[in-house]
């Protein structure tokens, strides 16, 4: 006889993951106490109540078809992701990324919590693990009394990096006179700012030899190498920058006819009405006096006015190759799930993306049958297979890539790269909905 399970979950934390899961859950009848401890408890990096509150980049990544980020995209389509319409409601141009305007993001997000009729929201701080059914999203800024439960559950302390972000600028600011609009791939959605060679030999010597904030004086190490601050990239060379954010390739600056500038710093639009602009890249941990004194010696951004300053906040995570079952469950109990960056994926979308997969697992779990995980094949699966199967004592925080996928000899010796990965984007989403379509037949059936 089967084990009577309630059809009821806890989620904790309304960012990405835990806004996917709860939606996700009740899209499929199953009711849902979502808490959230903001806005009466704030973080270091959020500024508001709303659900899903995009702290860093207003990027969900890239669009084009082929690409890694593109394919996680495609596969969460799949499962109708609550934070891939958000995204694609308060889309704003960016070329081929997917940007949003981030207030629109999040308030949509909210909206939609808010008034399904299977979740009930509550406010305030959860300092305890729930004692039934749960699925614990509360990100890398978990407070500190639910990390401290979390480290006695799982038997061990959790891991932690630096993470920044970037400036914004009012648009109305800026000096066209020194800058341009275009982009690497063709169309006008970036506002580049150009340097000569003397300009960028300034403005290196002084990012270098800036003042951080106080009490952030980090080792290199401590940082998750794909969100590097711009002072810590110029401190590893005088060129790295060049190769990274500030990289001229595939622009002409029309200032010097039409040769292609010596470094460039690209502002991205970071709302729909189109005022406020982010720079590109420029994660930082630099004072705030410091950032207006340095990033005014770039010509375009002589007399920018600054609406928010970078700022750098620890983001902390699971071992969770030790700690969590490749159902993302945790070793230690089997109805308590994790989901987000705290299980060590980097980025919004892998975050959602891990939302996804834990309702999935838990649609299964209430079932009563053995759950199934997300085939390899698929981004989804693989990025899964990662976080919980990769040497825990050297565990880093990871983006989906191709890197990750398990393809069979006579695909991995394709040559063509294009080839090699429409067949593996090809193949990841047929597996899913063969995956999909499986088991929401067996659910049914074991609800029947």
């Amino acid at each position: 006889m089967k084990k009577s399970r309630p059809n009821k979950i806890v989620v904790v934390g309304a960012g990405l993951a835990g806004s996917e899961a709860a939606w996700q859950l009740a899209q499929r009848e199953i009711a849902v106490d979502l808490y959230e401890m903001r806005p009466k408890t704030l973080t270091p990096a959020h500024v508001s109540g709303n659900f899903g509150e995009l702290v860093c980049s207003n990027s969900l990544g890239s669009i084009l078809g082929l690409t890694s980020a593109s394919l996680l995209k495609d596969e969460m389509r799949l499962f109708d992701s609550l934070i891939l319409k958000a995204g694609e409601s308060a889309r704003i141009p960016a070329g081929s990324a997917l940007a949003v305007d981030r207030d629109r993001f999040s308030e949509r997000i909210t909206e939609v919590l808010k008034t399904h009729p299977l979740i009930t929201v509550h406010g305030g701080v959860v300092s305890k693990i729930p004692e039934m059914p749960a699925i614990i999203a509360t990100g890398p800024l978990t407070h500190e009394s639910l990390s401290e439960a979390i480290q006695n559950l799982v038997g061990g302390p959790m891991l932690s990096f630096f993470d920044a972000a970037a400036p914004i600028v009012l648009k109305e600011t800026v000096d066209m006179d020194h800058a341009f609009w275009g982009s690497r791939e063709g169309n006008q959605d970036y506002l580049n700012c150009p340097l000569t060679s003397d300009e960028y030999r300034i403005f290196h010597d002084a990012l270098i030899h800036a003042e951080q904030h106080p009490g952030h004086d980090f080792e290199s190490s401590a940082f998750f190498e794909g969100c590097l601050p711009i002072e810590e990239l110029a401190r590893r060379g005088f060129k790295t920058p060049l190769y990274g954010p500030m990289k001229p390739i595939g622009l002409i600056n029309p200032f010097e006819h039409g040769r292609r500038p010596y470094a460039v710093v690209q502002l991205r639009q970071d709302n729909a009405a189109g005022s406020l602009l982010s720079l590109v890249g420029f994660q930082t941990n630099l004072r705030w006096g410091e950032q207006k004194r340095i990033f005014g010696l770039i010509p375009a951004l002589k007399n920018a006015e600054f609406v928010r300053f970078g700022v750098m906040h620890r983001n902390t995570y699971l071992r969770s190759p030790a700690v969590l079952k490749s159902t993302l469950n945790a070793v230690a109990r089997e109805d308590l799930w994790f989901a987000g960056q705290m299980t060590g994926v980097e980025g919004y979308v892998e975050s959602a993306a891990t939302g996804i997969m834990t309702a999935q697992y838990i649609v299964q779990w209430i079932s009563g049958r053995p759950i199934e995980e997300f085939p390899r094949e698929s981004m989804m699966g693989a990025l899964a297979h990662y976080i919980t199967h990769t040497d825990a004592k050297n565990f880093q925080p990871m983006n989906a890539n191709f890197g990750l996928m398990n393809l069979p000899e006579h695909i991995a010796k394709i040559h063509d790269k294009k080839a090699r990965r429409q067949w593996i984007r090809d193949h990841a989403l047929e597996s899913l909905q063969d995956y999909s379509t499986r088991i929401q037949t067996e659910v049914s059936h074991e609800a029947g």
